[in-house]
């Protein structure tokens, strides 16, 4: 296996960068790629100098296509984030429409939807401590907590 590393790897490596554009570092994980395929099919290879460059060609073009197929089906990856888009004066005007209109919808909320959302989020509770706590049927809760949540977002929304 070190033979064939020392004998191949720059043949190998020239081959991958021209598959990946230039993008040496990728052609260098291909390259190790490749030689872990080889190095769990060793019998496979042969024997022969030009043989097995022919047969490790084959497998790092495939490694190759592998790489670019798991790529094209990964979301593409956002970059580093703009802080000075982020504190615009626009962004701060947005959080506080958005705030004053979470304050309105809340309290247009009737006292018993209030109260649920009280106990559930802001106190942390659970819906079984907060039945307990009021005194009412776990599915009472449920069915509040589920009106409440719905009310808000259709007046944030709207």
């Amino acid at each position: 296996m070190v033979e064939l590393h020392a004998e191949h790897r720059s043949a190998l490596l020239r081959f991958l960068i021209g598959l990946t554009g230039g993008e040496w570092y990728a052609a260098e994980d291909l390259v190790q790629e490749t030689m872990i395929r080889a190095w769990r099919s060793l019998e496979s290879v042969p024997a022969d100098s030009h043989g097995s460059r022919r047969w490790l060609l084959t497998v790092a073009r495939r490694v190759a296509i592998d790489s670019a197929r798991r790529r094209q089906a990964r979301p593409a990856e956002a970059g580093p984030v703009d802080a000075e888009r982020i504190a615009s004066v626009d962004d701060t005007t947005e959080i506080v429409v958005l705030a004053d209109s979470w304050r309105n919808a809340v309290h247009r909320l009737s006292d018993t939807h209030r109260t649920i959302l009280s106990e559930l989020y802001f106190q942390g509770r659970s819906l079984d401590e907060t039945a307990r706590t009021l005194g009412i049927p776990l599915g009472t809760v449920k069915s509040r907590a589920h009106y409440a949540v719905r009310s808000l977002r259709e007046a944030v929304a709207g």
